[in-house]
């Protein structure tokens, strides 16, 4: 039996607020670099082949390679969880935590250079790569429409737009409750960036970010994991 979509949407919503605290992290001290919107890794390895912006092509590779495995290990590990048990979500959200607060502590003492680029920067940016490539597995298992929550902004604007009285493209779909959660979703990327970009302004280290971040996934997944019916099937996932 899968998990309620109307019980997986206030998870989801807070999940996308710790993506915008992880991107901050990575892209205002760790990079430039992201490690879940890897749309944007693709344009700074071009970016930086191109010689332009003295931008480095290491870290988005990196960032780019370990996203695939971590795509890799969610698609094995999910479905044998999903087979033993019906807390397939709530393991796969606990395996993820627990990768951001190893990459909050590989992090721990990091001496920031705008000129080089550590070793144990390329690290982080790594696991963080792996949690953010479960993710994105955990949250298309789920299916709840209208509710990523990593690759947002783009496809969730367009859809929120065509969609809405102003578009109204058929084809995009108008089920209930979906501008809402497409409108959430974008909302809450910006709230994460913004939290994560002000706590930097007030001089926390990455790994204090990580930590944060990682606090919120743990925690939300234990208040999620204590709900009553959140692995019941009578509300399946509706098709867009």
């Amino acid at each position: 039996m899968e998990p309620s979509p109307r019980a997986l949407t206030p998870l989801l919503i807070v999940l996308t607020l710790s993506t915008g605290v992880v991107e901050a992290a990575c892209f205002l001290q760790l990079g430039p670099v992201f490690t879940a919107m890897q749309t944007g890794n693709v344009l700074l390895f071009a970016f930086g082949a191109a010689g332009e912006g003295g931008l480095s092509t290491m870290v988005p590779a990196v960032s780019l390679g370990s996203f695939a495995v971590g795509t890799v290990i969610g698609a094995r590990m999910e479905p044998r969880l999903e087979a033993r048990t019906h807390r397939w979500l709530v393991l796969a959200l606990m395996v993820e935590g627990l990768l951001i607060s190893a990459a909050g502590f590989t992090a721990w003492g990091l001496v920031l250079s705008p000129s080089t680029t550590s070793a144990r920067q390329v690290l982080v940016t790594a696991v963080l790569a792996v949690a953010m490539g479960m993710r994105n597995v955990t949250t298309m298992r789920a299916h709840v429409p209208a509710l990523p929550t990593t690759l947002v902004t783009t496809s969730t604007t367009t859809a929120l737009l065509s969609s809405s009285p102003f578009g109204h493209d058929p084809a995009i779909g108008h089920r209930a409750g979906a501008a809402k959660r497409r409108s959430a979703s974008i909302l809450a990327m910006f709230v994460g960036g913004l939290i994560g970009a002000y706590l930097i302004h007030l001089g926390w280290s990455v790994s204090a970010l990580l930590f944060l971040a990682a606090a919120v996934v743990l925690a939300t997944t234990v208040v999620y994991a204590r709900q009553p019916n959140t692995t019941r099937g009578e509300d399946p996932p509706a098709r867009e």
